[in-house]
């Protein structure tokens, strides 16, 4: 969980030199103390959804909680059907299932996830409701705020969220190593500065249920830079449950 908070903490450098070099081009300026709260909404729920995740990693298998913290696009899908009207088709509903099949087939199908315990199961799967918020509370802001305005309210609101949690249940917050640092800064610069950053930007242009559906490629680009950096093999598994992945994703596209 300390990662976790480095991971945001660090990735305001380069978001916040960045709002400075655009100056007046980040678009309009919250006006109220609404604003400023439902700028905020998302980084206290992804500090939640951090902090759940970080921990189900201690609790339950790396495989058991990667797969059930992937389930975020159903609960988009479910948050959105039911509380926001939002339009779900039944082709899209196929495809949110082939891709998440495609997920367990690539991780080594059911047999991979048998090791885990419940509890930190459930924890996954609770991490799972926090990022399904969070994607759906960055989309409402896009139709008002500018991605950068966004994203440096919302991550330094997870960094201020994630440290009382982290230090209560880790109580050492500093990497013990050059190499520890090197790991939290690609995680904050890479994932989350240019990841989220990305994530940000495109909910203004596609639904909130498909954007988080494209997550679902991680696992896929994972394995493929494994195989190019690690010299890990692919699978023949693991290549179908790519190939299933795209598929369903494909499929979503089209409802």
């Amino acid at each position: 969980m300390a990662t976790a908070f480095w991971r945001v903490a660090l990735a305001l450098i380069p978001i916040f030199i960045f709002s400075l070099l655009r100056k007046d081009n980040t678009g309009p300026r919250p006006k109220s103390l609404a604003d400023y709260g439902m700028l905020i909404l998302p980084g206290a729920v992804l500090a939640l959804d951090l902090s759940a995740w970080h921990l189900s990693i201690t609790m339950t298998s790396v495989a058991n909680a990667t797969l059930l913290a992937n389930l975020a696009p159903v609960f988009v899908t479910a948050i959105g059907f039911l509380f926001f009207g939002a339009k779900v088709t039944r082709v899209f509903l196929l495809g949110l299932v082939l891709a998440l099949a495609g997920v367990v087939v690539l991780k080594g199908g059911p047999a991979a996830f048998g090791n885990g315990d419940l509890r930190g199961d459930g924890v996954a799967m609770i991490a799972a409701v926090f990022y399904a918020c969070y994607i759906l509370a960055i989309g409402a802001l896009r139709s008002r705020f500018d991605t950068i305005r966004i994203m440096l309210w919302s991550t330094a609101s997870a960094a201020v969220g994630v440290f009382p949690l982290a230090f209560f249940f880790e109580g050492h917050m500093l990497p013990a190593s050059l190499y520890g640092w090197s790991v939290v800064s690609g995680l904050a610069f890479v994932s989350h500065a240019g990841g989220q950053v990305a994530i940000a930007y495109a909910l203004a242009y596609l639904p909130a249920a498909f954007s988080s559906l494209t997550l679902l490629l991680q696992p896929v680009v994972a394995a493929i830079l494994a195989w190019a950096l690690l010299n890990e093999s692919i699978t023949a598994m693991q290549a179908l449950g790519g190939l299933i992945v795209l598929a369903g994703i494909m499929i979503a596209r089209r409802g």
